[in-house]
């Protein structure tokens, strides 16, 4: 087997990156995923390129989302596109999309219509602010629904700061996780019933999630949770630090009593475990500020590079180096933790971030980079019973791309 979908056909009729996202997820799993497009520039994502200045021809955002899929650039304006459509529907297990209600309802692909035409369809529909409210219909990209408007960016504004800016497409890949659980446990539910079902979220609701530690404990406790101030922190011991050149790092500390010990010996004063102003959590948190700038100090006087076998002489320092990207990238562990793929690219690979989960029992084949818009029609149409003809003659009128 090529991943546990094999078997499984998607149609996916998604843009930007939450869509497509989940679509990507289900294609790396093996499953068989059509990404129906418009005629002229198809997904629009597609310009993501020339977006960020990027004068290569390559389009690595737009890869990462679409690969292992095939393109179908149908016109679903038209009668002709929507039969075709419909054809397709007829063999497919899971249609995803992120295009909104009004749009599809004007196709016949809104949720009702489909799934009453094809009762044992899946049917994922991804939303920036859910199905129901005032806001329902209103158009979102992820830094408004997940990143703003859920409460993950206040949460990580110190006062009087501004407001952080979020990396591409961190709420859409979210998201597209979320999406592909639902998906994957609607059709578990469907061997037993036989039936077909609506899934949805939305990134409003997974910006949500995200935020639900402090959002249980401001509706249980009924306070907010304030910001984090790495110079006040009330455990010292899970704190950000940095060494003699600059570079961050975490100690992560979260049982203040079990982890104490170790880092007063590392720094080389064990003494401070009977301090009596560091000798238990409520003493440490009233003197954070003063044992956190005598660790700065500390800290501040070696490499992390010579940090790092201190760290490691005792089993009970947990911490991480806090990396960029370009860390990452030469991260041997981010390698072997299987973060990284080689997909098939011509004669060779081009390599991509993985997603995030592996099958040991039926293990992930990737198949191809992602395709050119309409790379795919003609062997997706034959599929469906049109002959050369046929196809030949929706190109002229163009309904095909």
């Amino acid at each position: 087997m090529a991943g546990p979908m094999e078997g499984v056909r998607v149609i996916e009729l998604g843009v930007w990156v939450a869509g497509p996202a989940a679509g990507c997820i289900l294609a790396d799993w093996g499953a068989d995923v059509v990404k129906v497009e418009p005629p002229g520039l198809g997904d629009p994502a597609r310009s993501f390129s020339k977006m960020l200045g990027a004068d290569l021809p390559f389009n690595p955002p737009f890869e990462m989302d679409n690969r292992n899929k095939r393109s179908l650039v149908l016109d679903l304006t038209s009668a002709e596109g929507r039969e075709i459509a419909d054809a397709l529907f007829e063999k497919a297990d899971v249609f995803v999309t992120n295009i909104r209600r009004q749009a599809l309802s004007r196709l016949g692909l809104d949720p009702e219509s489909l799934c009453k035409r094809f009762p044992r369809l899946i049917y994922s529909e991804i939303t920036g602010y859910g199905r129901e409210g005032p806001d329902a219909n209103r158009a979102a990209y992820d830094i408004a629904a997940f990143w703003a408007r859920s409460g993950v960016a206040a949460s990580l504004t110190q006062p009087d700061g501004q407001p952080p800016f979020q990396r591409g497409g961190m709420g859409d890949h979210n998201t597209g996780l979320a999406a592909a659980g639902s998906i994957s446990a609607a059709l578990f539910a469907r061997e037993k019933t036989g039936s077909g079902q609506l899934v949805s979220t939305s990134l409003l609701r997974e910006g949500m999630y995200t935020m639900s530690f402090d959002m249980a404990l401001t509706l249980r406790y009924g306070v907010d949770v304030q910001v984090a101030n790495r110079k006040a922190m009330g455990n010292p011991c899970i704190n950000s630090y940095q060494d003699s050149e600059g570079n961050w790092f975490w100690i992560v500390g979260l049982e203040a009593d079990r982890h104490w010990p170790p880092l007063a010996r590392l720094v080389g004063h064990p003494e401070w475990v009977e301090d009596e102003r560091f000798s238990s959590i409520q003493s440490r948190q009233q003197n954070a500020s003063t044992l956190i700038a005598l660790l700065d100090e500390i800290f501040a006087t070696k490499t992390l590079a010579e940090w790092t076998p201190i760290f490691e002489a005792e089993p009970e320092m947990f911490w991480s180096p806090v990396q960029t990207i370009a860390d990452v990238i030469q991260d041997e562990q981010a390698h072997a933790a299987g973060g990284f793929v080689e997909i098939p690219d011509g004669e060779g690979t081009t390599i991509l971030p993985a997603t995030p989960v592996d099958f040991h029992g039926t293990p992930i084949e990737h198949r191809n980079m992602a395709p050119e818009a309409g790379q795919d029609s003609e062997a997706i149409l034959g599929e469906i019973g049109l002959s050369g003809e046929q196809i030949k003659s929706l190109r002229e009128k163009g309904v095909l791309g």
